[in-house]
């Protein structure tokens, strides 16, 4: 009666994991040998491991990343050339304590939301806020925020992850306007959070999306010339195996991520234009 009454009393109060293993305990011959304080620490490693894991849960849902992907289901055999220290470097999560920026470019087809998506899963599991957006759906929001006057509590929402991922970008035609209200967004996040961008486009083709010399200057400024770059080529994945399986290939990005990329002959830097 009393251990009914307090498997009871542990869930009304929140502590499902540490009710189950108050269970498990009851259950289990070996428990009956250890002591007090190793019976407490393994019902409060249990409730840890239980919230630890809603709490993954919340985070993963807030993300609403479009795939399911994991770092450790890349495909290495893959020959594309993906070098592991630099996937290695990013699983640490420096680059987001630092608030440094990623780059994924390449072709349709090679699995650059894939890995902008196992990038992102691992930041969840690190701890840290994400939020997964289309630029297709970004743009949509700043033009209705800015018609509606909700700009502010627009910016407010997404300044608040610590990783905004955007998807496809320079996919569609953008209004200067829409570029001028990201470039708000810019400016709100600096030194508070990351960026990862996929693209099909590489950096250096991104200052002609933008009709205002001015504002891409400053837009580049802020997200290209210290950022990871990761840039992708071979045939298209999705001839080779499925959704799940698809592999980035070739990547380049800062050894340090206190200070700039040391750029290779494929990762120079963008060429202004004086506006």
């Amino acid at each position: 009666m009393i251990c009914e009454q307090t498997d009871m009393k542990l869930r009304r109060l929140g502590l499902d994991g540490m009710a189950e293993a108050y269970s498990d305990q009851r259950r289990g011959p070996g428990s009956a040998v250890l002591g007090f304080d190793e019976r407490l620490a393994m019902l409060v490693d249990r409730q840890w491991e239980h919230q630890e894991n809603l709490a993954l849960q919340r985070r993963l849902g807030y993300a609403k990343l479009r795939q399911s992907a994991a770092l450790e289901d890349i495909d290495w055999e893959a020959p594309r050339g993906l070098r592991r220290e630099l996937v290695a470097q990013l699983a640490t999560g420096d680059w987001l304590r630092h608030h440094r920026h990623c780059l994924i470019t390449g072709p349709t087809g090679v699995g650059k939301s894939w890995l902008a998506c196992a990038l992102a899963q691992k930041a969840c599991r690190d701890g840290y806020r994400v939020l997964y957006l289309s630029a297709a759906r970004l743009f949509r929001d700043l033009l209705a925020a800015s018609s509606d006057g909700s700009m502010s509590r627009l910016i407010r929402r997404l300044t608040r992850p610590h990783l905004l991922v955007i998807d496809d970008w320079g996919m569609d035609t953008v209004r200067r306007s829409q570029y001028r209200d990201f470039l708000e967004l810019l400016e709100e996040r600096q030194d508070k959070g990351s960026m990862l961008i996929a693209s099909q486009l590489p950096p250096d083709d991104w200052h002609r999306l933008v009709d205002d010399p001015t504002i891409a200057d400053a837009i580049l400024d802020r997200i290209v010339h210290s950022a990871y770059r990761i840039s992708m080529d071979g045939e298209t994945m999705r001839r080779r195996r499925p959704l799940a399986d698809r592999t980035p290939d070739a990547a380049t990005g800062p050894e340090d991520p206190k200070k700039p990329a040391e750029l290779t002959s494929t990762d120079r830097p963008i060429k202004q234009r004086k506006g």
